[in-house]
């Protein structure tokens, strides 16, 4: 799988080398490259944005750079393409796993106040959000896409891990505990220590859907 990010801030992505991701990248599994769009400006100061039309306040990506950058390392129209903005359908982990099964995506990370609509007309299949609250720019929603998209890659994390995650069968994940048994006066519930499998089970359910009603999947 390979996924290219676009940002003026390359060097906001040191975290995307570390880790199960970084190890995925080092084996082959993955390969994520990031691009500034700024070396895409045809403006002589090297300027990216400029004064929204209509009299808004701050400052507005433009078209241009950004339109030049995708048609020239995708001229073909090869990759899905995503731009991660507020104002877009929340990311859910069904669309993670489709996103997952795709050979490239292309993250188009905004900035300021936001990026000229033309750039997304022109260049862009699909706008995702990360939730219902705004951030000062896209790398850390694009960082976020990548670290969920690429752990369902085959081979990056163990299949048996990912079965019963949350929100991957419409529930929350149940508790977990480890050693010691006891701590601080808290005791690990009695039936993960029993061996009596079906049990145990049967108890993981019932914590997921109480866990599930409580938080909802939302």
């Amino acid at each position: 799988m390979r996924i290219t990010i676009l940002s003026l801030f390359p060097e906001m992505f040191s975290p995307l080398e570390t880790s199960i991701i970084g190890r995925a990248r080092e084996s082959g599994k993955v390969k994520i490259e990031i691009i500034n769009f700024r070396d895409y400006t045809i403006d002589k100061h090297r300027r990216v944005d400029d004064i929204p039309f209509g009299g808004s306040t701050g400052m507005v990506l433009s078209a241009q750079p950004i339109v030049d950058c995708i048609e020239a390392i995708d001229p073909s129209h090869e990759a899905h393409r995503i731009f991660l903005t507020p104002a877009a359908q929340i990311l859910k982990q069904s669309r993670v796993m489709e996103l997952s099964k795709k050979e490239w995506i292309i993250l188009l990370c905004g900035h300021y106040e936001g990026v000229d609509q033309r750039a997304i007309d022109l260049c862009i299949d699909e706008v995702l959000s990360i939730g219902g609250y705004v951030l000062t720019g896209g790398e850390l929603p694009a960082m976020v896409l990548t670290d969920a998209v690429v752990r369902q890659v085959e081979g990056v994390i163990s299949a048996d891990s990912l079965i019963n995650e949350s929100h991957t069968n419409g529930l929350l994940e149940h508790p977990q505990y480890t050693r010691p048994r006891e701590f601080r006066g808290l005791e690990v519930p009695a039936v993960l220590l029993s061996g009596n499998h079906a049990e145990i089970e049967t108890w993981k359910n019932k914590k997921s859907l109480e866990i599930t009603e409580k938080y909802g999947t939302n």
